[in-house]
């Protein structure tokens, strides 16, 4: 009976340990709102790019209108506010569920691993676009992406390492398929995460609420 007893409060330690070092109010909700606004900004990016579709075929220099680009940053930064926005929205009310505070030290560090190699990723995709190599900036977006969240799952009490490397096999695959890049972005971004975001929801989120 002493040996169970120890047994168990080693387990209840183990679990508090695990709980304090790791970030658990990320939303699968947020997942699957971050894929659908993904899939329409790749709908709407389609339409712009219909008359480029050389551009992605080649690892050759191709310059794009500088109004097209102009137009492409913008769905790509109003994607990424909507769904970072939406992230933030969600954890926060997820946070008051469980009684935790949102912004604290576990979720800062899991922030920090997060950005780091997103923001060098988006930096290299900056060159990228500087050298005119535009088929390579969508698999490199899904590379560096994928990298993003294999750092940062060590803060996340929900598994993201797994949607990490399907990001970053997806965009090593894409490489090899330049003509098709927006569609492995949309792929990528925008089915992956609404799949992936239902499976967190479904194991996770529901059961907390329950």
């Amino acid at each position: 009976m002493k040996n169970k007893k120890y047994l168990k409060d080693l387990s209840d330690i183990k679990f508090m340990m695990s709980r304090s070092s790791r970030f658990g109010s990320l939303s699968g909700l947020a997942g699957v709102f971050a894929g659908i606004y993904a899939l329409i900004g790749a709908v709407i990016a389609q339409v712009l790019l219909w008359k480029h579709q050389a551009v992605f075929a080649s690892l050759s220099p191709h310059p794009i209108d500088s109004q097209v680009l102009t137009q492409l940053f913008f769905i790509a930064l109003a994607v990424l506010v909507l769904a970072i926005g939406t992230a933030i929205l969600l954890s926060i009310k997820k946070a008051k569920k469980l009684s935790e505070n949102a912004w604290n030290s576990t979720s800062k560090r899991l922030l920090i691993n997060f950005f780091v190699p997103l923001t060098v990723g988006g930096l290299f995709c900056l060159v990228l676009l500087q050298y005119s190599l535009i088929g390579l900036i969508a698999p490199v977006m899904l590379i560096f992406y994928g990298l993003a969240l294999i750092h940062a799952d060590k803060y996340a009490a929900i598994d993201i390492k797994s949607l990490g490397y399907i990001q970053t096999i997806l965009g090593l695959i894409a490489t090899q398929f330049l003509s098709y890049g927006l569609y492995f972005w949309a792929t990528g971004f925008g089915l992956f995460h609404i799949v992936y975001g239902i499976w967190v929801y479904k194991k996770y989120d529901r059961k907390n609420a329950e």
